[in-house]
């Protein structure tokens, strides 16, 4: 895998936190805070996999698709691309990139029953039209390495299998944060394990000191991942509404 990764597009476009933290203008023209951006995503990320589960696509395509859904959005606004079009049109983006495909009549049907009450409904055209833009917004990198077999690997090696459906979890949990963004998919896969350790009271010191990776890196990926369970794991309904009331109005 590192080899791999170390020249991929994924590797050159990781970013810096204040790269993926920020509000674009047009949306800070809307009232839209740093706090608000970060529940939107959240709340599509989970749109992302609702709609997954319906199409019955793989894991990894859940992950590579909020990963270009995060991407996206550090580079355009929420004022300009409609997250609740661009959220199906990056599962169905990433439904091509990883060989799982999604036909896009029954990503939209299922679009349409799960937002039945509302007036405007995107049609097939429309998610067509939006995976062009996409494409153009992702300057056409659509490789995503993931930290589930890193993850493995290094359990496996360390004689821990016993933590892989935990730190597993975890690992699923980190797509509702940024950190893919930011970090290589192995140092993710570290923290990950780090946190269920500590989760399980199993002590892992000796262990991770002999990997000699950055242990500061390790304790920030960390930080975020607590951070997400203490803060934003259950956010409540009119805290989401406030910050979607900020979005444009669809017609």
């Amino acid at each position: 895998m590192a080899a791999n990764f170390w020249t991929s597009s994924h590797c050159k476009t990781l970013l810096e936190e204040d790269d993926v933290g920020h509000v674009l203008p047009a949306d800070q023209d809307r009232g839209l805070t740093p706090e608000d951006v970060k529940i939107i995503k959240i709340q599509m990320s989970l749109y992302i996999k609702m709609l997954a589960q319906h199409t019955k696509v793989r894991q990894r395509v859940v992950a590579t698709a909020i990963t270009y859904f995060r991407r996206i959005y550090t580079r355009k606004s929420f004022s300009e691309y409609d997250p609740f079009l661009v959220a199906p049109t990056c599962l169905y983006l990433a439904s091509k990139a990883e060989e799982n495909t999604v036909q896009a009549k029954l990503l939209v049907h299922y679009m349409q029953k799960i937002s039945a009450g509302e007036k405007y409904r995107y049609e097939i055209k429309d998610v067509l039209e939006m995976e062009m833009r996409l494409l153009e917004a992702l300057d056409y990198y659509l490789v995503v390495y993931h930290p589930y077999r890193p993850l493995v690997q290094l359990l496996q090696d360390a004689g821990m299998t016993d933590m892989i459906q935990t730190a597993w979890s975890l690992v699923n949990d980190t797509y509702r944060t940024d950190l893919i963004l930011m970090y290589p998919p192995h140092m993710i896969a570290l923290a990950c394990i780090f946190v269920a350790c500590v989760l399980k009271e199993k002590d892992t010191r000796t262990w991770f000191e002999d990997l000699r990776v950055d242990l500061n890196v390790i304790k920030n990926i960390s930080m975020e991942i607590l951070d997400f369970y203490d803060n934003y794991r259950t956010i409540l309904d009119e805290r989401l509404n406030v910050a979607l009331s900020k979005l444009p109005h669809r017609v």
